[in-house]
């Protein structure tokens, strides 16, 4: 059985998809790009900027499920320009602290909107 997850805290599905999915112990977030969930606009267009609205999009969707940046296990990071790789890592780390999921970096020719970076999720429902 699956849960389909949705807050108004992060930005609606643009597509025929949801927000998140919980299978089992596990939920399984779509990738966030830097959508302002408030103006479903793309924020400014520099890395940094796009990164950290991204880890907050995250950050709601999990905290929806009463869960936290602790409880993640795996990310896939699509970028722009992976020349911006050191950008995404420093802001990316900022947002999870001590916390070291397991992660895959690749670069794409286009994502959605024109973003530079994407971002999914695989969290662990249990607590620990």
């Amino acid at each position: 059985m699956t849960q389909i997850i949705y807050t108004d805290k992060a930005p609606k599905a643009i597509g025929p998809y949801s927000q998140g999915v919980i299978v089992g112990d596990l939920l399984f977030l779509s990738g966030q790009i830097p959508v302002d969930p408030t103006t479903n606009e793309v924020v400014e267009s520099d890395m940094i900027t796009q990164t950290n609205q991204v880890m907050i999009n995250i950050a709601a969707i999990l905290e929806s499920q009463h869960l936290s940046i602790k409880n993640i296990v795996k990310t896939t990071i699509f970028l722009k320009d992976m020349q911006q790789f050191a950008l995404v890592n420093e802001e990316y780390s900022r947002h999870l602290g001590d916390h070291r999921p397991a992660r895959s970096t690749v670069e794409v020719s286009r994502l959605p909107k024109d973003v530079l970076v994407e971002i999914e999720v695989i969290a662990s429902i249990k607590t620990k």
